[in-house]
């Protein structure tokens, strides 16, 4: 079953983007580049709780 979770900037901490997993297959926490709109530049985004 696949599960939202919420990503969170490494440099503000500004929650930005939500998408979903399965946390069957992936245990460990996602992390991607992607745009942050109060930063204005590409950072790490993490998986939050």
């Amino acid at each position: 079953m696949r599960e939202i979770i919420t990503l969170q900037c490494g440099d503000c901490k500004e929650r930005n983007y939500s998408t979903t997993k399965n946390k069957k297959t992936t245990t460990g926490r996602l992390e991607f580049s992607k745009f942050c709109p109060r930063c204005r530049k590409h950072t790490d985004h993490k998986e939050t709780k």
